[in-house]
């Protein structure tokens, strides 16, 4: 008990420390990008540090809550307005999971089982549960997923900030100011929110449960307090520790050609996602750093917190990533059901 304190302990301390170095060197989303990538790499070089108990649910709480403040009655209006580019948004993820997938089973040499559920940008969590019904590895399930959100992390903010990609958003929070009754009003709020969802079993609970009753309140223009940027550092901070530390010490010494594979998949995933956001963007005008941010096959969390930082369209690329959490989870098993019973006919079909 003493030893898992100590080590949770530690890992905040570097953590928070790094956090603080990425913000004095300015790069992009510095409290949730410099916890991640220092904690991982210490994890994998054997220094014996962990992310606290409860750090997921921690940050994705207070990120859900400073995410629905967004979501004033005229942002709703509009955001419902996109509702086609939602839903082609979500197949253009389940599509790409599965191509994905296979290309990742060629690429690592694995089953086709573990590559598709290793390559749906659905949660780490979820898919590694998902898959083990289905028969697939669930450590190399779980260990994809993670490399996936740590290099869509790394890799975007600053590709965006190579690019110059910086808006100057329109939707700004409901409310602005900072007010202690309010405040603890607010997160006592969505923290039942998302222990609700959690004892409901929704995946990514903490983050879906805080929007859910975040949003409401802001779309009945009920302004509670905002939530402090110190606050939300906190958040990214205890997230990004807690990202950081599923990486093993024998992580890159046990599977270099999956980790290879993987690495290739996800970049191409990036870029695919790059190409459709341009091709949204002609069809419907929208701004293609947006939409391209909504396709990015990362987290609600961490794309969501890369879209405040560079003030683009908040609410939209909230909304993307909770349609495409919410179809990938509803679709995923009965699909992947489907294709397997397809490639059994066809192996069937072959062997006569």
């Amino acid at each position: 008990m003493r030893h898992g304190f100590v080590r949770a302990a530690a890992g905040l301390a570097v953590a928070a420390a790094a956090g603080y170095l990425f913000s004095r060197l300015h790069t992009p989303i510095p409290w949730m990008l410099g916890p991640l990538t220092t904690v991982a790499v210490l994890r994998v070089l054997g220094v014996p540090i962990d992310a606290p108990p409860g750090a997921r649910q921690f940050g994705q709480w207070v990120i859900g809550t400073s995410l629905g403040l967004y979501f004033t009655p005229q942002v709703v209006r509009d955001v419902a307005g996109w509702w086609p580019l939602l839903v082609a948004g979500a197949m253009f993820a389940l599509a790409g999971g599965y191509g994905g997938g296979l290309v990742l089973a060629r690429l690592a040499g694995i089953d086709r089982t573990t590559a598709v559920f290793a390559s749906v940008p659905g949660g780490a969590s979820e898919m590694a549960v998902l898959g083990e019904r289905y028969g697939a590895r669930v450590d190399q399930v779980a260990a994809a997923q993670s490399l996936r959100i740590m290099i869509v992390v790394i890799v975007v903010p600053f590709a965006y900030a190579l690019l110059g990609a910086h808006g100057d958003d329109r939707y700004v929070p409901g409310v602005t100011s900072v007010d202690g009754t309010g405040l603890a009003l607010l997160l006592a709020a969505t923290f039942a929110g998302g222990a609700a969802a959690q004892w409901l079993r929704v995946p990514n609970a903490f983050i879906l449960g805080a929007l859910a009753v975040a949003i409401p309140l802001t779309a009945a223009d009920v302004h509670l307090s905002a939530v402090p940027a110190a606050l939300s550092n906190v958040g990214q901070c205890v997230l990004g520790c807690m990202l950081g530390s599923r990486f093993q010490p024998d992580f890159v010494r046990g599977a270099p050609r999956f980790i290879a594979a993987v690495g290739a998949t996800v970049l191409a995933a990036i870029g695919m996602a790059g190409l459709f956001g341009m091709l949204l963007a002609w069809v419907s005008g929208a701004s293609f750093y947006t939409l391209a941010l909504g396709l990015a096959p990362g987290g609600i969390a961490e794309m969501c917190i890369t879209a405040k930082a560079l003030q683009l369209g908040v609410p939209l690329v909230t909304a993307f990533h909770v349609t495409r959490v919410v179809v990938l989870l509803l679709l995923t098993g009965p699909l992947f059901g489907w294709m397997r019973g397809r490639w059994r006919a066809r192996c069937e079909g072959e062997r006569r």
